[in-house]
């Protein structure tokens, strides 16, 4: 705004709502009220009476602090992911399978092996448990090294735990499976897991 010029009815607006947000700083004595200048036509006649300031819309949000949001997704574990899947079996015999009330009709062992040895002696296994008309079974993965920070090669640890839930949901074996959870405790807990499948049509 130059100098001497009169200040327009948009510009005293939006004094009166920027003035409205002001807050006294503590320890300071509270100022004088003023009047906002209204310009004056000559003669020292006002142009038009003094508006009063309007609530500022909650849109425009002076000073405000937008909410904080979390926007680092942590990662999940093989456990945590089981354990959030979706329930696809009878509810009652979910509950006792986690339970351990259920006892697996059949069980194989994958700890120690590779990938290329694990993944066709899986689906071997269930395939030909499926065959039989067993429901529930057993699949021993291990529970998988813990990452050593003082390592000085970078080495996958614990890669069957996390692979083999996803053989399970994947062609051959997808479609024979019902639900993958991991096991109870008097089964194998984190190293293990339990295996229900479809009755064979």
């Amino acid at each position: 705004m130059k100098k001497g010029r009169r200040p327009r009815r948009d510009e005293l607006d939006l004094w009166n709502q920027v003035a409205r947000t002001a807050h006294k700083m503590p320890g300071r004595p509270e100022p004088a009220p003023s009047r906002s200048p209204t310009p004056t036509r000559r003669g020292g006649a006002s142009e038009e009476p003094e508006r009063t300031p309007t609530d500022i819309p909650s849109a425009f949000g002076v000073g405000a602090r937008a909410p904080a949001r979390n926007s680092v997704a942590l990662p999940q574990s093989t456990s945590d992911r089981l354990a959030r899947s979706r329930v696809d079996m009878d509810a009652k015999s979910y509950g006792r399978m986690k339970r351990g009330k259920l006892v697996p009709e059949a069980r194989i062992d994958l700890h120690g092996m590779t990938l290329d040895e694990a993944h066709p002696a899986l689906v071997g296994f269930i395939l030909s448990s499926h065959t039989r008309g067993l429901r529930l079974v057993l699949v021993i993965t291990g529970k998988g090294q813990r990452e050593d920070p003082y390592d000085p090669m970078p080495r996958r640890r614990g890669v069957l735990k996390s692979q083999v839930p996803q053989w399970l949901k994947m062609p051959p074996l997808g479609p024979v499976v019902l639900q993958v959870t991991e096991a109870h405790i008097r089964h194998g807990g984190q190293g293990a897991l339990y295996v229900y499948l479809r009755r064979r049509r």
